[in-house]
């Protein structure tokens, strides 16, 4: 088997150590070694540059130069990273040993007077290769990590674990903030600076405790570039463990997510003029509703009561004559009777009249009965004492009978329900209503269904005075309805 070469250069001026070196490199059995000699530190550093030596074992004593001096010239050379260098210094050397792996020697070696070290000498340097191999991968992974981080859209960062506000590494896109990775490093109290006044206390809460507890976190706020352009970034992080599952440090990135906000922001306000469009339509259609139900009320049925009290004179004076009455009288005064009823049912239904004269309580109250009596649902309705004792101003009260009569409407053409039971309550500065029902219970689909206008209407309803408007359906066992209405403290006339 073909045992693999490596390239050994030995800088050492004494010859009879040079000839140990080489008997030891020759008795290994797993390698063979290609040596090659200098006796000076510059001939050393030429055959460094020109013989590219897999690695260097250097004496630190030698007639030109130290070995640190050796190491501080291959290094400006540019060799000192790329050829891994062994230093073999004396029994009493520590110091020389210690500052020699600061300037740059990978191992050492401490020539002992026996030459045991010339036994270590293979090993060591199979050893020495090994970590170097292993540095250059990491290097190399580093390097496309960095290629690939500073190439996206976005700032990336590494973030130690047991300091929050220590960043170990940020990407040169902090640029688009107006700072320099370099100036970003060197301030640890610079990202919460930046934050927005705002938001700045609850944000660093949340880092360091992410960090701390060493757990994945995914913030959205505004970072104020050095201009004074406020941008919107989300930040993303997560823990970064080791292959023991230790945690190493946090990993994160920041989004320039401002196009987005703005276009949410400016969705929400287009969202939010929508709906005060609809509540506007709704009042000017309710006030509209009670005008023709005034209207109705005060010309139609007058006519209606009129046309039958002439009917009824007629009636009375043929009586009176002694003669029959005209049997189409009869028929004419019942005719007039039921379109009586018909315009008081026609009234009630574009405004009753109770909401206004009684309020809201009593108008609930009397719009159940009218359900149970048309269609034989049984109903029942409790207000609290603490909410009957309530008093909503007009518009409110309004959208809470519409509620009701949409929901109540709904049990009675889908649910197939026996029984359904309307509650009132006031808690906690809250309004909580509750329509629950025994029915089939509603289909989940058509509470998705964005054409299902009742029920969007009714969410609407709620949405423009803060309310919150849930529907659930159990097959088989019914639908409940349930309105939490927040109310203004001290103000419950809006």
């Amino acid at each position: 088997m073909n045992k693999p070469r490596v390239k050994v250069l030995i800088v050492e001026d004494d010859v009879v150590d040079r000839m140990a070196c080489r008997r030891a490199f020759a008795a290994d059995p797993d390698s063979n070694f290609e040596l090659i000699e200098a006796d000076s530190g510059q001939q050393g550093l030429l055959q460094a540059r020109g013989a590219a030596p897999d690695c260097i074992l250097l004496d630190y004593h030698l007639p030109d130069v130290t070995g640190l001096e050796f190491l501080a010239r291959l290094s400006v050379d540019g060799g000192g990273a790329a050829i891994p260098v062994m230093m073999l210094t004396g029994a009493d050397s520590a110091t020389v040993a210690a500052e020699a792996m600061r300037r740059g020697a990978r191992d050492y070696l401490v020539k002992d007077v026996d030459g045991r070290y010339l036994d270590m000498l293979p090993t060591a340097i199979h050893r020495m290769l090994r970590e170097q191999r292993l540095l250059v991968d990491k290097r190399q992974v580093e390097a496309k990590f960095r290629t690939l981080v500073e190439q996206i859209q976005a700032i990336t960062y590494i973030a130690a674990l047991d300091a929050p506000q220590t960043l170990l590494y940020i990407s040169p896109q902090i640029q688009m903030l107006g700072y320099t990775a370099a100036e970003w490093l060197s301030d640890p109290k610079l990202h919460a600076s930046r934050m927005h006044p705002a938001e700045r206390g609850w944000v660093q809460a949340a880092i360091e405790e992410s960090r701390m507890a060493g757990a994945a976190m995914r913030l959205e706020y505004r970072l104020m570039a050095r201009n004074g352009d406020e941008l919107w970034f989300r930040d993303q992080a997560e823990v970064v463990r080791d292959e023991a599952g230790e945690p190493l440090f946090m990993q994160g990135i920041l989004v320039d997510i401002t196009q987005n906000k703005l276009a949410e922001q400016a969705l929400q306000q287009s969202q939010d003029e929508l709906r005060r469009l609809a509540a506007h339509q709704e009042n000017i259609k309710e006030h509209e509703r009670k005008r023709i139900a005034q209207e109705i009320h005060d010309e139609l049925g007058g006519l209606l009561t009129g046309i039958k009290a002439y009917i009824s004179v007629a009636m009375e004076r043929a009586a009176a004559a002694g003669s029959p009455a005209e049997p189409l009288l009869a028929d004419a005064s019942a005719l007039a009777q039921d379109a009586i009823q018909t315009v008081r049912r026609v009234i009630t239904d574009l405004r009753p009249s109770v909401l206004d004269q009684l309020g809201v309580w009593a108008a609930l109250e009397w719009y159940a009965g009218q359900i149970e009596q048309r269609s034989g649902l049984h109903c029942i309705s409790h207000v609290t004492p603490a909410a009957a004792a309530l008093e909503l101003g007009p518009e409110r009260s309004t959208m809470l009978f519409r509620i009701v009569q949409e929901a109540l409407t709904n049990v009675v053409r889908h649910a197939e329900a026996s029984t359904v039971q309307l509650d009132v309550d006031l808690r906690d500065n809250i309004l909580q209503l509750s329509i629950i029902d025994d029915g089939k219970g509603i289909d989940t689909e058509r509470l998705l269904n964005r054409e299902s206008w009742g029920i969007l209407g009714m969410h609407e309803r709620s949405r423009h005075f803060a309310g919150e408007l849930k529907i659930t359906g159990t097959p088989g066992q019914g639908t409940s309805l349930l309105l939490r209405l927040p109310l203004e403290s001290g103000n419950n006339e809006q």
